[in-house]
């Protein structure tokens, strides 16, 4: 099953659910966001498989979003994703793509919900 991980080696989460991933027996397609930031098209993509808003995926710690005054309500989900295309550290990592579902895997234990899902549709094919 193919598995792909928006990842950042720095973040001490992301390394986890990479870990997680490994031990399942899978090899993910490890993508460095940082390097390789995400297109907005894909952005869009990834926030509506989450089934979430743009807000869900802001990381405030470590990133601009407090110069950027990103908290304030004014900022609609089309210029937020548009600070996240210049400024890739505000998207909030890992988020994991699998052929059942895209997650943010914040706490990492999350990643193993993707994995069993993953694993049951996998089976059922």
């Amino acid at each position: 099953m193919p598995i792909i991980i928006y990842h950042n080696p720095a973040c001490g989460t992301s390394r986890n659910v990479l870990e997680i991933i490994r031990q399942s027996g899978e090899e993910p397609e490890i993508i460095n966001y940082l390097k390789t930031p995400p297109t907005r098209e894909k952005l869009l993509e990834l926030i509506a498989a989450m089934g979430g808003n743009v807000r869900d995926i802001l990381r405030e710690k470590g990133t601009p979003y407090s110069e950027l005054n990103l908290s304030d309500a004014k900022w609609s989900d089309d210029e937020l994703v548009d600070f996240i295309v210049a400024h890739p550290i505000l998207m909030n990592r890992p988020i994991v793509v699998t052929t059942s579902a895209t997650k943010l895997c914040r706490p990492s234990e999350t990643v193993r919900s993707l994995l069993d899902a993953a694993e049951r549709r996998q089976g059922d094919e």
